[in-house]
């Protein structure tokens, strides 16, 4: 038999094994391919696909990521399968083979498995490129679908990348093949495990971690998210390796001093050969869990930006249209009878019309680099009289007080703290308020001419505006229609006989919001896929780290079975430590991002749960389908299927 038959033979009678990794290495290179067709399009290199380039840039990172997971992936995975193979490894080094010869029989194994992968996964990729391309097409809106063109680069590059990339791991993790002794490879499925021991110190340092990093994810802000950012992932990280490593061995420890629970049922063997995978598994699970957060929120962030950009944009533009006029009774930029008849034209149906008179008063923000710049002046029945409309909180202002409304509800920096004195002018005669406090959000679009509004009670503001030109106040117009996000070409329409010098006055909804929900489209879209990858990944070095260990388990089933244990107490056994590997470490992944969308939701100014639990079901379902199936398989190969 020549060394390619007996790699081929391997493979095949090890394919239970191998079944996990050559698919996840197939999806990689699918998923790798099907970017890189797109990268190496001819008419995305020639600028031919209108807003190829705003894909462009996040499909190159994905590359990169992808490359750089599928090298610590691939290194980990044939690594994890050497080792369980040292035994077989000593009677071939027994039967005459040198370390030379093993180390070829394994090259050629290897071999084969990345080129059934790549070719698999090209395969794939070609098949499901256009789709690919046809749902890129209708996110970017581009006039016509992308032609279906297998680009000969992003063949050749797929194909180079990944079989250099599986052959230098291979000729990697092959040195330790050759330092192995033949009685020591022998030996190795046979040397007795010594008992897991966990340290209290280390223990108790995961507790205090995860206690810290959480506590700063439920703390954190907009405006300290990157203080705190590096501290959280440090904190998290190691509390998670040595809660795998240390404390989930202190736990199962503690539970073999429990007799009330250690002797009921099966628990005993159970429990006691927990104690053994937890710690022979725990860098697999820490690696598993960390993952999982990392999918997790990944999917729960691109996922709530792409749902909440509605609510983004109405937050940002109150109304579908406004305007502000430099003079109460001036229209230089569009009268507002011109307007709604052109919003008419075009099938807008207005829903409510605002007009806001207003007075500009110089602030400046420290927080901004003591950017000078103007409020608008406002009494408090006009506030809340649009206010009620959008159904915001109205305010109560006290004479010689004010509120300050800054229009970017997003931002958290507090420009004006309360009970903070604001000094400056209004139309050149001075103005003293004590500010109440900050509202964050405006009740009218944001406008290049001023930075928010300071609410004043209304006699306060009747005084101040008492002989005041029409010319040196402010009026802003604002229009909300019904069916807003078909209002593009009105929009444009309006733009278009506005004066260009006051054209940047001038700011509607729906041209923002279709960029904003075409971003988040393609970037849900992109990251979805990557996700998707890192869960087949992560479910895969699961399932491999299963079957590493079935030749041991075997032989204890076996001998549970001479002393009387039933074919069904093994299965019941065997279906919770298998169920504990695979839910566990999500289970910790799903804490980590519950926290994760904490943040999240702070940062954004509004609760995330519900689409986090959305994403959450979604995952646990998946890893519950890549339970059964490995389970089924387990099974089959323990001989209790």
């Amino acid at each position: 038999m020549t060394f390619r038959k007996l790699a081929r033979s391997n493979v095949k009678g090890n394919w239970h094994r191998y079944v996990a990794f050559f698919l996840s290495s197939t999806f990689s290179v699918m998923i790798f391919f099907i970017y890189a067709a797109f990268l190496f399009h001819p008419d995305v290199i020639s600028g031919n696909i209108r807003a190829a380039d705003k894909v462009r840039q996040g499909m190159i990172l994905c590359e990169y990521i992808i490359v750089i997971f599928s090298f610590f992936f691939v290194l980990y995975s044939m690594s994890a399968f050497l080792k369980s193979r040292k035994k077989e490894f000593g009677l071939l080094s027994l039967f005459g083979m040198t370390n030379r010869q093993i180390a070829k029989l394994v090259l050629y194994e290897n071999t084969l498995i990345a080129l059934l992968a790549i070719a698999a996964g090209i395969g794939f990729g070609a098949l499901f490129s256009k789709l690919f391309f046809m749902a890129l097409a209708e996110l970017l809106h581009v006039d016509s679908p992308i032609r279906f063109i297998l680009a000969p680069k992003a063949i050749w590059m797929t194909v180079v990348g990944f079989f250099a990339l599986f052959e230098l791991i291979t000729l990697f993790t092959l040195r330790t093949v050759g330092r192995s002794e033949i009685v020591e490879l022998l030996k190795a499925a046979k040397k007795p495990k010594s008992v897991p021991v966990s340290s209290k110190w280390l223990t108790l340092l995961s507790v205090v971690c995860l206690a810290a990093g959480y506590y700063m994810a439920f703390q954190a802000k907009l405006h300290t998210i990157l203080i705190y950012m590096v501290p959280i992932l440090a904190t998290v990280i190691v509390g998670s390796y040595f809660l795998f490593t240390q404390a989930s061995v202190a736990i199962l420890r503690r539970l073999q001093k429990t007799p009330g629970l250690y002797y009921r049922h099966t628990h005993l063997v159970t429990v006691a050969q927990l104690v053994f995978k937890m710690k022979d598994n725990a860098r697999t699970f820490f690696m598993v869990a960390i993952l999982s957060a990392v999918i997790l929120t990944a999917s729960g962030t691109f996922y709530v930006m792409y749902l909440d950009t509605t609510n983004k944009m109405v937050d940002s533009y109150p109304q579908s249209f406004g305007y502000t006029e430099r003079g109460a009774a001036t229209h230089d930029m569009i009268h507002p009878d011109e307007l709604k008849r052109l919003l008419t034209e075009k099938g807008q149906e207005i829903a409510y019309e605002v007009r806001l008179t207003g007075m500009p008063v110089p602030i400046t923000l420290t927080q901004m680099n003591n950017r000078q710049t103007e409020a608008m002046l406002v009494p408090e029945q006009a506030y809340n009289r649009i206010a009620k409309q959008l159904n915001r909180k109205t305010l109560q202002v006290e004479a010689g007080h004010a509120y300050y409304v800054f229009p970017y509800k997003e931002v958290a920096v507090e420009f004006f703290p309360k009970g903070s004195r604001l000094e400056t002018n209004a139309d050149g005669k001075p103005l003293s308020v004590v500010v109440d406090g900050q509202i964050n959000g405006g009740i009218i679009n944001s406008n290049v001419d001023y930075s928010g509004m300071l609410v004043v009670d209304d006699a306060e503001y009747a005084e101040r505006s008492k002989g005041v030109p029409d010319s040196r106040l402010m009026a802003y117009y604002g229009f909300e229609t019904r069916n807003w996000t078909e209002s593009l070409t009105a929009s444009q329409q309006i733009a278009g006989t506005i004066p260009e010098k006051e054209r940047e006055r001038f700011e509607s909804r729906v041209g923002p919001y279709l960029d904003y929900k075409q971003f988040n489209s393609l970037t849900l879209f992109i990251g979805l896929l990557v996700s998707v990858l890192f869960f087949v990944a992560s479910g895969s070095m699961l399932y491999f780290k299963l079957f590493t260990e079935i030749q041991d388990d075997q032989a204890q089933f076996k001998a549970l079975t001479r002393i009387g244990v039933s074919d069904e107490e093994i299965r019941k056994i065997t279906g919770t430590q298998i169920g504990i590997v695979f839910f566990l470490p999500v289970a910790v992944g799903i804490i980590h991002a519950a926290f994760a969308y904490k943040s999240l939701g702070n940062i954004l100014g509004t609760t995330v749960w519900h689409y986090g639990l959305t994403i959450m079901g979604i995952y646990i379902a998946m890893q519950f389908l890549y339970f059964a199936l490995a389970r089924r398989a387990y099974m089959k190969q323990l001989g209790q299927g």
